[in-house]
């Protein structure tokens, strides 16, 4: 019992990696109806900046933090403007290859550049355990927890309170409509792009932190669970996926500590079935019913 809530502990902070993860999704999703692939990768790349400001550069963990969020919205935003915005008129299912094919380019594009030998991220804050009665917990753990938790809210605020938010609600809901309000379509999809790609960022220098490695291929499996996560919560609802990347991680970790630790993504990918065929919308999306 003391292994299954330690691990349930360990699934809290893994699941908030997944959450930043799955927000990038869901939101890109929520304005143009992509499921952006190539988001796993500004997770990877969000690691090996963080890596260059800290290992290169000398600079502390949350100054290259900041710099890594602001690259990869950059990136981000590059890469709506070439690949996606072009295919915006055409079928989804182009629109998907294009984003599978970005996904290829910056995993083999890294490879060629740095090698794909597995990197030792920098210890820019001194490991240290505390010990909760017969629970673990690593200053490290708590770190990705609260710093995961702020970008959340700030993420939320920024959707309900600010004018931006307001905007990419409404692209969401109609983008025609909000154009023809006066509506920045075109601006406001690139800040999306940037908002999914920045948050993608920390959580690949977190996880980079936590582990203690980077590779150009650590973005593939966090990228497919974080979009299982998206969906299982209600795919373009924002609070949905950050509570499907919390599911997620302590799923994960409960199979971990049951014993089952080969099994742990088939177990995932098992569930995402289950809820598809029991609940397509996810936990918290609703069943729309579309005209023919």
């Amino acid at each position: 019992m003391e292994v299954v809530i330690q691990q349930l502990v360990n699934g809290l902070f893994l699941g908030s990696i997944y959450a930043l993860l799955a927000l990038g999704y869901t939101m890109v999703y929520g304005i143009i109806k992509l499921i952006n692939f190539a988001h796993g990768e500004i997770y990877m790349l969000g690691g090996f900046m963080g890596y260059f400001f800290i290992n290169k550069l000398g600079l502390g963990f949350f100054p290259a933090l900041i710099l890594s969020m602001a690259g990869a919205a950059i990136i981000g935003v590059v890469i709506e403007f070439l690949a996606y915005r072009p295919l915006r008129k055409s079928t989804r299912i182009a629109a998907l290859i294009t984003a599978i094919g970005v996904s290829f380019l910056l995993q083999n594009g890294m490879i060629y550049w740095l090698g794909p030998e597995k990197k030792s991220f920098p210890q820019a804050i001194e490991f240290k355990n505390y010990q909760l009665g017969f629970i673990q917990i690593s200053n490290i753990q708590v770190l990705i927890l609260v710093i995961s938790l702020v970008l959340m809210v700030g993420l939320q605020l920024i959707v309900k309170k600010t004018k931006m938010g307001k905007a990419m609600r409404a692209v969401s809901v109609d983008a025609d409509a909000a154009q023809l309000m006066g509506i920045n379509v075109n601006r406001t999809i690139s800040f999306t792009f940037a908002l999914g790609s920045a948050l993608a960022a920390a959580a690949g220098m977190l996880i980079g932190l936590y582990y203690n490695s980077i590779d150009p291929m650590m973005g593939v499996v966090p990228g497919l669970k974080s979009f299982v996560a998206a969906v299982l919560g209600g795919i373009g609802i924002i609070p949905g996926a950050a509570l499907g990347g919390f599911v997620i991680g302590l799923l994960e970790t409960i199979t971990i500590a049951l014993g089952f630790s080969d099994y742990k993504d088939a177990v995932v990918y098992a569930l995402l079935i289950i809820i598809l065929l029991i609940r397509p919308a996810g936990i918290l999306g609703k069943n729309i019913k579309e005209k023919v």
